[in-house]
């Protein structure tokens, strides 16, 4: 279909233009927004190609790069698609792109390695996403923490050494246990494949052990409660472009590993465990909707809403497991539920990390109790924020709405108790978000100090950008479906195929 490698481009072009960036201190930042927007563009040109030539019918593997690299070993440089791995690089390289617009009208000190760490962080994004050799896979999983470690740790604030070393220390923790279950499951199988480890005749005590171990590498990745409280530390120290990669994409990574190695790999232990999960994922929405609604700083209200959000995807995950031997629509609903809320959740928690760090730029401060009245000031923002804050609370004709909503069909399908729940989401949801648009857009500015002024043109560019894309998915989910349908189910059937 295309005469060159099309998923190694997409790795290492950005990579190399990173690195470029970095190594280059004494570029102007002039040439280094340029540069960067170029390869963002270029990326996201390659991306759209990629997922128009995508056959959505088929549920195999395509655009496959299969080459020896340690022979010795049996690990292979194999990189694929499917379905999930394409919707996932396409917000990839959509956020990437917005991130680089939006940067043109940011002011930081050494701004050529800025950027040029934003683009190895798309680099190996795209990596972990494509890579279908486990110690590939493993690799780009753990080089992520390098780039977004250093962005945090040289440009964020006050408390970034204290919020970075939380953050490293809590996501290596998981992903040495990870590192340890793909060794022994190639010790079983003999191959590094990921999908050579579906066909593995494990005992329940492995699977059990196995779950456990991922469950914990994928669920501080996510991050799932109770193992979640390095997000809010990261979130308030990052600069803005960071706690949008940080919330659009990188915690994405979490849900898509457990997907690809939990579902089929850790089945009847899956089953086994799945009610409980099912509790951690309500607590997460519910009890965590409470705590974001407490917080009297932007950021932290966003951050702990992104942990009840994802709430959503593992809960769509683990209703899999407990629905495989009632409800297979409902599990394959769930599944398309979660897969979907990622995407989601990638477009409006950057749209909303967007806006708070417009506000910030204005006001300097993160607090609700300086931010007031600002629609008076800034009418076209608070417009944008104000669509923000409905998708963000499930708003119907948003894509916030088309996720949750399948979660919540799925989960009725499961246990009517269950269902009811999950759907008092979309009222706490609501009410810490109207809560943020009452005070901040609507609120009366009674010290009328902060200087607010209206958006620039790369700020509007990229807020009108996500508020297309939010309603595109939203009122027309269409297309996605059709990229994740056939990956999907075909999951479903490699997860019986294996029981049997």
């Amino acid at each position: 279909m295309f005469d060159y490698p099309i998923l190694s481009l997409l790795i290492w072009l950005p990579i190399i233009g990173g690195l470029f960036l970095v190594i280059s201190e004494n570029m102007s930042n002039k040439l280094s927004e340029y540069l960067t927007l170029v390869i963002t563009f270029i990326i996201l040109l390659i991306t759209i190609n990629l997922s128009i030539n995508y056959d959505y019918t088929s549920d195999q593997l395509q655009f496959v790069e299969r080459t020896n690299w340690i022979d010795g070993l049996n690990i292979f440089y194999f990189l694929a698609v499917d379905g999930i791995s394409v919707s996932l690089i396409l917000l990839t390289a959509f956020i990437n792109f917005l991130i680089a617009i939006y940067a043109v009208s940011e002011k930081y000190r050494n701004k050529s390695s800025f950027l040029g760490y934003f683009l190895i962080l798309e680099g190996l994004l795209i990596g972990t996403f494509t890579a279908f050799d486990s110690i590939l896979f493993y690799i780009f999983f753990e080089s992520l923490l390098i780039p977004l470690f250093l962005i945090i740790g040289i440009w964020g604030g006050e408390n970034r050494k204290y919020a970075t070393i939380k953050f490293f220390l809590y996501t290596l923790f998981g992903s040495v246990l990870m590192l340890i279950s793909i060794i022994y499951l190639s010790s079983i199988a003999e191959s590094f494949a990921i999908r050579d480890f579906y066909s593995l005749n494990l005992s329940f005590n492995e699977e059990l052990f196995i779950l456990i171990a991922f469950l914990i590498g994928f669920g501080i990745k996510i991050p799932m409660w109770p193992v979640h409280t390095w997000l809010p530390d990261a979130h308030v120290e990052a600069p803005t472009s960071g706690s949008v990669i940080l919330a659009s994409v990188l915690l994405k990574v979490g849900g898509y590993g457990m997907i690809r190695f939990m579902l089929p790999i850790t089945t009847e232990a899956g089953i086994f465990l799945s009610e409980y999960m099912i509790y951690l994922s309500l607590i997460a929405i519910i009890y965590i909707s409470f705590v974001a609604y407490a917080q009297d700083d932007m950021k932290k209200l966003i951050a702990y809403s992104s942990v009840a959000h994802m709430g959503f995807v593992t809960l769509g995950i683990f209703l899999v497991f407990h629905l495989l031997d009632s409800n297979l629509t409902a599990a394959v609903i769930g599944l398309e539920g979660a897969i979907i809320q990622m995407i989601s959740h990638g477009l409006i928690s950057a749209a909303l990390f967007f806006s708070i760090g417009i506000i910030y730029k204005h006001s300097k401060s993160r607090l609700l109790k300086d931010n007031y009245g600002i629609s008076m000031y800034m009418p076209i923002f608070s417009f944008l924020m104000l669509f923000f804050l409905m998708a963000n609370s499930g708003l119907p004709g948003t894509s916030g709405f088309v996720g949750e909503f399948l979660v919540i069909t799925s989960s009725l399908g499961s246990n009517i108790i269950i269902g009811l729940l999950a759907a008092t989401s979309l009222l706490l949801s609501a009410s810490y978000s109207l809560k943020l648009g009452k005070n901040v857009l609507f609120g009366e500015n009674i010290k009328n100090t902060q200087g607010y002024n209206e958006c620039n043109t790369n700020e509007i560019i990229v807020l009108i950008s996500l508020v297309i894309f939010i309603l595109y998915l939203g009122l027309t989910p269409d297309y996605l479906f059709q990229i994740i349908d056939h990956t999907t189910i075909n999951i479903i059937d490699s997860i019986n195929l294996g029981r049997r």
